[in-house]
């Protein structure tokens, strides 16, 4: 096992679970915010059995995962946009349960929940087919086009997936204004796959070709 690669995984990992906490429970006042609590375990639990058998199985992507400093400035962009739109989402859900604003009914947060959990299961599914998957815009070594499974249907599965689980986030919270936040996300994406397929079409062989076997990015017939 790597040493150094487990210990940055697990302080990366303690740190975002300590930030979500605050952004979440210090605006509601209260540990009593249930919801906050489901978020927290539907978020972490599954991502430390991912971390553990990444660590296990592939220790190399684990590492691309852990890098996230962008290199081209629109991806920066993306970055920066991305995380002004988590945190004030967090805090205003925490703001909503406080105030209690406009709580939505359990249906709702259990129907979202479920959201959540199919979609990190399509986002492991994603991480196995593609083992070249990094945090960052980039070329690796010897990478080729994946263009079975979930590549086979939409070039972009992980950013269709993530779409689904951020947008399912602030429901599970309960905060229909953190929802409206939160539909910022496909814009931001959008302009992450543009950027992305601009360096892939330059950087990796075969990938032109790929765009004209599979037309669509996210969403089939559709985009």
């Amino acid at each position: 096992m790597d040493i150094k690669l487990f210990f940055q995984a697990i302080i990366k990992f303690l740190l975002g679970a300590i930030i979500v906490g605050i952004l979440i429970f210090v605006p509601a006042s209260s540990l009593e915010f249930w919801n906050g609590w489901l978020f927290m375990g539907l978020l972490f639990v599954p991502m430390f059995i991912a971390g553990i058998i990444l660590m296990v199985k592939n220790p190399d992507l684990l590492r691309k995962r852990l890098n996230a400093k962008e290199k081209q400035d629109t991806q920066k962009l993306v970055v920066l946009l991305s995380g002004i739109m988590f945190l004030a989402g967090f805090i205003i859900a925490g703001l909503n349960y406080k105030h209690q604003w406009i709580i939505l009914p359990n249906v709702v947060v259990i129907i979202s929940s479920v959201l959540f959990i199919i979609s990190y299961i399509l986002y492991a599914e994603v991480l196995k087919e593609n083992t070249y998957l990094s945090r960052t815009i980039e070329v690796q070594e010897d990478q080729k086009v994946i263009d079975t499974g979930l590549y086979g249907i939409v070039r972009h599965p992980m950013y269709a997936v993530t779409i689904l689980l951020f947008l399912s986030m602030p429901l599970i919270l309960g905060s229909i204004i953190s929802f409206l936040i939160f539909l910022i996300y496909p814009i931001i994406i959008s302009l992450r796959i543009k950027n992305e397929e601009e360096v892939l079409e330059k950087e990796l062989e075969g990938y032109s070709e790929y765009k004209k076997k599979v037309r669509y990015r996210m969403i089939p017939f559709i985009w």
